[in-house]
């Protein structure tokens, strides 16, 4: 539960959905959701009939436990792998299951930039599997990335 709300600031799903996603009774998702906002790390809003719930990114433990969930999914070194011989990178972000928080063992990787290495790229794909344990799709953009997707990295 801890990757689907700190992966992403922008992820939040409500008590049925999360007992559907994790294939768990509602009375043990209500546990946890319960917890974790007693404890603070979500704060909960109503929306329609529904409790949605988020990651509370006022928390002062927000920024560590978002972090630690990025280097225990390997975004650390996929990021690190990427920049190292891409070429001219503007920005790198993960969209689908992953920036949604669904770990679900294939981690889509939008790359933007000009001019970026594509022969380097075919041979990153499988090194880069083998490092994170996942298997990795990568795609080149020239454009703008899924706005929902997870920014790891933006050249200023």
């Amino acid at each position: 539960m801890l990757v689907k709300f700190f992966v992403n600031e922008n992820n939040q799903s409500h008590l049925r959905g999360l007992a559907e996603e994790f294939g768990e009774s509602t009375n043990a998702i209500r546990k946890e959701l319960n917890h974790l906002t007693e404890a603070g790390f979500l704060v909960k809003q109503s929306e329609k009939n529904k409790i949605e719930y988020k990651a509370n990114t006022d928390h002062p433990l927000y920024l560590n436990l978002h972090e630690l969930i990025r280097k225990y999914l390997g975004f650390d070194k996929l990021l690190e792998a990427i920049l190292e011989r891409m070429g001219n990178v503007s920005q790198v972000v993960v969209t689908g299951d992953y920036a949604k928080g669904n770990n679900t063992g294939v981690v889509t990787v939008d790359i933007v930039g000009e001019k970026l290495n594509e022969e380097y790229l075919e041979k990153l794909s499988a090194r880069i599997e083998k490092v994170i344990q996942k298997k990795v799709e990568f795609h080149l953009n020239d454009g703008i990335p899924d706005p929902k997707g997870l920014v790891l990295y933006s050249k200023e």
